[in-house]
């Protein structure tokens, strides 16, 4: 119970990672508050299945003029959070030279702008109460690129930078920041991948394995509890040495 009595904000908690995240938090004590754009068809359940631990807040974070007011209002009904997870983000993937303004605009504002504007809506709350923790998805391919992703390799190099540029400003109030870098893990985004790239991909790692879900929420649960307590501004691969 590592987050008794914590309370938690996981945008894209609709399904993969972010839900995964969410369902540990919620096992290990926290109240949780799922963002996402669509309410699950199954939320009745869900939050029986919380134990009344699961909240929703249904947010198209495309829609950039609209975050803050809204998650200033959840900051109201929650009575404030311990722990943000900005978690959401898109893939559209094309070659560069290929790739339209719609694909490349619409990944920046997603996992780039809306996750600085979660970020810094929460973190003015945590400031006043000298306490928080931040953690924001980035990527391996936020650090090292990857062909045919330009955009998206681009919005997790930014969302790094913004990880270490806010953990600068608010660690004096006792706040901290700190990004994942997940590898390939196996998930919603990563199921179209072709067999035979995947069996590549999975060759390339040095564990000889792909990433499990699991495998994220865990890192996300150490930066959420106190056990991280003296850390911030750092990344943390999460890839199976894919990147040594």
């Amino acid at each position: 119970m590592r987050l008794n009595g914590k309370k938690a904000l996981v945008t894209g908690a609709l399904r993969g990672i972010g839900k995964t995240i969410a369902d540990l938090f919620i096992a290990e004590g926290a109240q949780v508050w799922g963002l996402d754009y669509k309410t699950p068809d199954d939320l009745n359940a869900r939050v029986d299945a919380a134990g009344g631990k699961l909240h929703w807040i249904q947010l198209d974070l495309s829609a950039l003029a609209t975050i803050e007011e809204v998650i200033e209002k959840s900051i109201k009904e929650a009575d404030g959070f311990d722990i943000v997870v900005n978690n959401a983000g898109i893939t559209k993937d094309n070659l560069s030279f290929r790739m339209s303004l719609e694909e490349w605009q619409k990944v920046i504002d997603i996992n780039l702008s809306a996750a600085f504007f979660v970020a810094r809506t929460v973190a003015r709350d945590m400031i006043r109460k000298r306490s928080g923790s931040i953690i924001n998805m980035a990527s391996v391919v936020g650090i090292h690129g990857n062909g045919g992703q330009a955009n998206y390799s681009a919005s997790k190099a930014g969302l790094i930078a913004v990880t270490k540029s806010l953990a600068s400003e608010v660690a004096s109030r006792n706040v901290r920041v700190n990004a994942i870098a997940p590898g390939y893990i196996e998930s919603d985004m990563t199921a179209a991948v072709p067999e035979e790239a995947r069996k590549k991909m999975t060759e390339a790692i040095p564990m000889k394995r792909t990433g499990k879900q699991e495998d994220v929420a865990k890192a996300v649960l150490f930066f959420a509890s106190d056990d991280s307590a003296y850390i911030t501004g750092q990344v943390l691969p999460v890839d199976g040495g894919m990147f040594f």
